[in-house]
């Protein structure tokens, strides 16, 4: 009884804060309906007859985010004033960029439109919030109609694959996705990249074993629930943002936004003669390089709650 119990114990610890974010976004759906029951309130979730309750899941999430991650975001200025694409590296869970949606709408009253998988609309008992928070498929069509309307759109090329099979060595899986840069030529939109720092030491997934990879690949279904939650310090880095160039091909977009998050120069040089080959996915390691420990490590990310020199 006794080790049966500490099994059990260890379990919910390694367990117990992804359930309590879960816990959490389904708690916050059930007072949108209440929301919008009690205010009768009919109209388009994207519109500004949301934004009082938008403002308060806001609220709750930068407060969340402040005591459990120190969460700082930099770089805000970065973010084109009309629409854009956000492209960023997808952690085991994307709690940092729920911080990121919060903290933007806190700071600058600004909706970015996210990308999710399709397994994200199945999710039961989601579709209010969903709506109200922006959540969209990832259809070209979509997309190009939320950047007319003068929307930032997030994307992560990498998705549900880089989720669960990318590990503490950062390791980006883009695989041959460019249809986000074939969006902003389409759309004529500026490209932004964004990275969080130390998202892979908050919250892990298991070791990449061929029956999930096999199960995944057949069913597009994560099946591998991630664990940990460790309050590590979080940074979330937006770099320049790549400007819209009409002479240039979708696949020569995708190497220059890679090419320009190179900000170290001794970094790019390195990754050109042992791993550059002008594939997005190569560039962008680098630039997880340049904020992140390589292979991360846990107790440096809970040590850097405490650093208050690092900016």
């Amino acid at each position: 009884v006794i080790i049966t119990s500490l099994t059990i114990s260890a379990i919910l610890v390694f367990f117990i804060v992804p359930l309590t974010i879960v816990f959490f976004i389904y708690l916050t759906n059930v007072l949108l309906l209440m929301y919008q029951r009690n205010r009768e309130v009919k109209a388009d979730p994207l519109s500004d007859v949301w934004d009082t309750a938008r403002k308060t899941i806001a609220r709750f999430w930068d407060i969340y985010a402040r005591v459990w991650h120190g969460y700082e975001l930099h770089g805000v200025e970065n973010l084109s004033e009309g629409p854009g694409i956000v492209v960023y590296y997808h952690g085991a869970i994307p709690i940092d960029y729920l911080y990121f949606l919060s903290r933007l709408f806190l700071w600058k009253k600004r909706l970015c439109l996210s990308v999710a998988d399709h397994f994200v609309f199945r999710l039961p008992g989601l579709k209010l919030l969903l709506g109200v928070t922006g959540v969209i498929p990832g259809t070209r069509e979509e997309c190009l109609n939320a950047l007319k309307n003068g929307y930032l759109v997030s994307i992560s090329p990498g998705g549900v694959r880089e989720a669960l099979f990318s590990d503490e060595s950062y390791q980006l899986m883009w695989g041959n996705r460019k249809g986000f840069a074939q969006v902003a030529l389409d759309a004529k939109v500026p490209i932004i990249p964004m990275y969080t720092q130390n998202v892979r030491e908050g919250y892990r997934m298991f070791k990449e074993r061929r029956f999930f990879r096999q199960l995944y690949e057949s069913t597009r279904l994560p099946f591998t629930p991630p664990y940990g939650g460790l309050p590590v310090k979080f940074r979330t880095y937006i770099g320049k943002p790549i400007p819209y160039d009409p002479n240039i091909t979708a696949e020569e977009l995708v190497e220059k936004v890679s090419y320009l998050s190179l900000h170290n120069r001794t970094i790019y040089f390195a990754l050109c003669k042992f791993l550059f080959s002008f594939q997005t996915k190569t560039a962008v390691q680098a630039l997880i390089h340049k904020h992140q420990t390589i292979p991360g490590s846990i107790w440096k990310a809970l040590l850097e709650r405490f650093d208050k020199r690092r900016k």
